[in-house]
């Protein structure tokens, strides 16, 4: 149980990051004060041919620059990450869009995760002490969160938001949340980037995509199918170990 010099010495902690972050967006502001206004009516159109020349504007510095803006995005969980992941390609091509993508990406739903778990894991846990059934999920996301965490990553236009605030939530570790996004996300990424990129440049042959939907589903399959497995085998542990002991 925290002590009240505790509590009072992690709410001022919570302040100082939460003016980190605003300070981070006043300095920008300050910079240049048209940036934020004009990136947030670009962001509202949701253009993807807009926002890949407005990041190409950047010369020699578009690949930071869209490092960043994906990193913010996901971090924040809006807009859709599928506009950032989409335009990389389109302007980097699909190898080097789609690892650019899955990198920024999970800096930024590990930053989220770090955040909401930082804000508000404390009130949660509080939540979760007094229902058994909660408290039987989050020691369940804390053993087997990895896997769950990979199969919902794979997941293609699955929101992210809500993803980072389920894991920040429950017990899972934040390796296992950071390795399960990191890799979860090429698939989830990849079928969303590709969609987007041929659909922009009016691809005709399906073959690449066919390809990465089949990869994807034999991954998703394969998680699905390791997790139920281990499951059941940890479900049929307790029994063993009473059946040697008796």
């Amino acid at each position: 149980m925290q002590t009240p010099g505790k509590k009072f010495s992690l709410a001022w902690v919570k302040a100082g990051a939460l003016a980190a972050i605003l300070l981070q967006f006043a300095i920008i502001h300050l910079a240049d004060p048209t940036f934020l206004p004009r990136l947030l009516a670009m962001l509202s159109h949701g253009d993807i041919q807009e926002t890949a020349a407005y990041i190409q504007s950047f010369g020699s510095w578009a690949i930071f620059f869209s490092f960043w803006l994906t990193l913010c995005v996901n971090a924040i969980g809006f807009p859709p990450a599928i506009i950032f992941s989409t335009a990389n390609t389109l302007i980097f091509g699909i190898i080097p869009g789609i690892v650019l993508s899955c990198v920024a990406e999970t800096v930024g739903v590990t930053i989220s995760f770090l955040l909401l778990r930082f804000f508000f894991r404390e009130a949660a846990e509080k939540i979760i002490r007094k229902n058994k059934t909660l408290s039987n999920l989050d020691k369940y996301s804390g053993k087997r969160g990895f896997v769950v965490m990979l199969i919902a990553r794979m997941v293609p236009y699955f929101p992210s938001g809500l993803l980072n605030a389920i894991g920040a939530l429950s017990a899972i570790s934040l390796t296992d949340y950071v390795l399960a996004s990191f890799i979860g996300k090429f698939p989830s990424t990849g079928i969303e980037a590709i969609i987007g990129h041929d659909a922009i440049t009016q691809q005709e042959d399906p073959t690449r995509m066919i390809i990465v939907i089949i990869v994807a589903i034999i991954l998703i399959a394969g998680a699905w199918y390791y997790e139920k497995k281990a499951a059941k085998a940890a479900e049929n542990l307790p029994d063993n170990t009473n059946s040697a002991q008796g």
